[in-house]
């Protein structure tokens, strides 16, 4: 049973629930096994509720029998990230902080509430790094994630080991949250699908802030093996929510987007947003993916955006907007007793403490200097958006990097002999959580070496349907469920 459930859709183990050939407690145990098996090597999920999940599971599995109305994920198994996502009840450790350890949360998170009302059942968290602030998966309690492709490199991050369980089988569904590409990230260099609503498509309830998740935009999302199965998840996750005071209260069919063709839509693609050094091999990648939606009968034209910043100054801004969202968290806990900064330091790797010490003098204005250029990254891409129903990048502009031996694995420092922030700047994702477009990390192919590539497909701004039309057609003409198989082969031991 457990070995014949690795790679099966949520699509297709939650339509055998329904026909009750299979229950959700045989299903869970068969995950569970997978879990136990395979998770050590990839140290993909880190904390486990598999005794909460059992109790779960035997009350689905006492609603199918009792010809209960289901809902679209009933029985299904998933897992949500370990950093600011929470389950009554369970240990939140904020991306692997050793001082937060024993922390419980008292609430739950949009992902929580939403797949669970919608049948599904939260097993465990996956792994993250310490408050999801860079581009890589690794933190100094539960150590790095490792990607199935190859166990001796990244998966990126955040939500790195969300990543790593659903290339690997283990889960057809994973949570994401992305504010600078933390979904499309760990899509991109594990080979899976990832999805990040518009802005509002799928609320935002983050507290003490309820106006936080603008700077830059915060998401929660699917992260899935197939495009249908995401639709899926967000039939379930979108949705009007009061408590967002930007919640949009505009219904969404996203499992009827897939069968939408594409043909004759002005699609827009650039290498490099004209700002970002590239590995020629993503380049080379990505240049084929794209001709996908050719086949699909769309027309791709390559543009030049007129972004007047280097990726440096972009990245700057992003970490230093993402480290004033820092310091928020950082009053909560003290506000709670807990003084991270004070008495535990040495928990937080040394890119935290670096950019908590560059916002902490700044005043209001040099805030909303960084939100004019922020503005003008905005006013670039809605230019091309005007003219063209998508835009096409690659998700990343590197390889998946080796993972680092003592908890803090950073992206690289320089591409093409040109330096970046090893934290974001290798990045093409965060511009988007500048402007808060639908989009997602779809797997273009593999590398020479056997390592995934990701084309990020952006949309017009509440165009979500749209971005799940391309991505389908993708799908459709460059399938990847083959390149699964470099994971279901790969060692059980860690590299």
């Amino acid at each position: 049973m457990s070995e014949e459930l690795i790679g099966v859709s949520a699509a297709a183990l939650t339509g055998r629930i329904r026909r009750r050939e299979i229950s959700p407690v045989e299903l869970l145990e068969g995950v569970i096994q997978q879990i136990e098996r395979r998770n050590p090597s990839i140290n993909g999920m880190v904390i486990f509720g598999f005794d909460d999940a059992r109790e779960q599971a035997k009350r689905a599995e006492q609603a199918v029998m009792s010809g209960a109305e289901l809902g679209p994920l009933h029985g299904l198994p998933v897992a949500m990230k370990d950093c600011f996502d929470f389950k009554p009840g369970w240990v939140t450790s904020f991306g692997g902080i050793r001082a937060m350890r024993n922390y419980i949360a008292k609430t739950a998170c949009t992902f929580v509430r939403r797949t669970e009302a919608a049948g599904a059942i939260v097993i465990g968290k996956t792994n993250s790094p310490i408050f999801g602030f860079r581009g890589t998966c690794d933190n100094y309690l539960f150590g790095p994630s490792r990607n199935p492709f190859n166990l001796a490199k990244n998966t990126g991050g955040s939500s790195g080991g969300s990543g790593a369980i659903v290339a690997d089988g283990l889960l057809p569904l994973a949570e994401g949250t992305d504010g600078g590409g933390s979904i499309r990230i760990p899509a991109s260099w594990c080979g899976v699908y990832g999805y990040k609503a518009s802005f509002g498509r799928v609320p935002y309830t983050g507290r003490p802030n309820a106006f936080g998740g603008t700077a830059p935009f915060l998401f929660e999302g699917p992260m899935t093996r197939t495009v249908e199965d995401a639709a899926l998840a967000l039939s379930a996750l979108a949705g009007y929510d009061s408590r967002d005071p930007y919640s949009i209260d505009a219904p969404i069919d996203p499992l009827a987007a897939l069968d939408t063709s594409i043909k004759g839509w002005k699609i827009a693609y650039t290498r490099d947003y004209g700002i970002f050094p590239v590995d020629p091999e993503v380049i080379r990648v990505t240049d084929e993916a794209v001709k996908a939606l050719q086949a699909a009968g769309a027309h791709v034209e390559e543009v030049t955006l007129d972004i007047r910043h280097s990726q440096q100054e972009l990245s700057d801004i992003w970490c230093r907007i993402t480290a004033q969202n820092t310091l928020i968290a950082l009053d909560r806990f003290r506000s709670e007793g807990i003084d991270l900064m004070r008495d535990h330091p040495e928990d937080l790797p040394p890119e935290v403490h670096h950019w908590l010490g560059i916002v902490q003098p700044r005043s209001a204005y040099d805030y909303f200097r960084d939100q004019v250029v922020r503005s003008e990254v905005f006013d670039a891409i809605r230019a091309v958006m005007d003219e063209y129903r998508l835009l096409v990048s690659p998700t990343l502009a590197c390889l998946p990097v080796n993972n680092a031996t003592d908890g803090n694995t950073v992206g690289p420092r320089e591409i093409n002999g040109e330096a970046i922030d090893p934290l974001i700047g290798w990045c093409m994702t965060y511009l988007i959580n500048f402007t808060g477009h639908p989009a997602a990390s779809v797997p273009a192919g593999l590398s020479v070496d056997g390592l995934p590539v990701g084309l990020q497909v952006v949309g017009q701004r509440y165009a979500d349907a749209d971005v799940l039309a391309a991505s389908a057609a993708i799908e459709r003409h460059r399938p990847w469920q083959d390149t699964y198989r470099r994971c279901a082969e790969r060692p059980l031991t860690a590299a």
